[in-house]
């Protein structure tokens, strides 16, 4: 990206940024990503389509970037020096009101996902590679420290397990995840499958 992009692209403050991604995610809870147009979020912003555009470039994009925005801790920063500790920090972060909103937004957005490579390569890029990336960096300060035996072969399903508990819940109980359930879940599942 040129100095003149970047430039343009920071004219938003961090504040309208963020209203603009919480009208997203309102609007993609009224509509669905399908019938969600740029037209409709400049509307509803008061801003202009070509800002939207220039600011987050495509649909899946501001959208990705809009989710990427509800997270309340990147993994990435957490360390408190011991697996659980960060564990327990991941949850204690985590907002149960959020992540039932962020569950429903992700089931509307599953079969989205399935239609559009372009949101699904935006999701993947812009929240959850970063995400499993930052669990990884997590998990292996744990094997440094010795908390979990290298070679591990459960270290690679971590991510897959934390996914699955945020899909299966809805199905099996038809409720979204909330911290409860997420710590009973990684002292129950994640802990025991990597030895700690």
């Amino acid at each position: 990206m040129t100095e003149a992009m970047a430039a343009r692209r920071s004219r938003i403050t961090p504040e309208r940024q963020a209203e603009l991604h919480e009208a997203v995610l309102d609007l993609l809870r009224d509509v669905g990503y399908e019938a969600l147009t740029m037209d409709a979020v400049a509307a509803r912003t008061k801003s202009s389509k070509a800002t939207l555009y220039r600011q987050w470039g495509s649909k899946p994009e501001l959208v990705a970037k809009a989710l990427r925005c509800t997270q309340p801790v990147s993994l990435r920063e957490i360390d408190t020096g011991s697996l659980r500790g960060d564990f327990a920090r991941m949850v204690e972060h985590s907002d149960d009101a959020q992540m039932a909103k962020d569950t429903a937004l992700m089931r509307g957005l599953a079969h989205a996902v399935h239609e559009s490579p372009e949101l699904h390569k935006a999701l993947r890029d812009l929240l959850v590679d970063p995400e499993i990336t930052g669990l990884q960096v997590m998990l292996q300060r744990a094997v440094d420290r010795g908390e979990i035996v290298p070679g591990c072969p459960a270290l690679e399903f971590v991510p897959h397990m934390l996914i699955g508990a945020f899909i299966a819940l809805p199905l099996i109980e038809d409720r979204p995840v909330d911290r409860t359930f997420l710590g009973d879940f990684i002292e129950a599942v994640v802990f025991p499958a990597l030895g700690v």
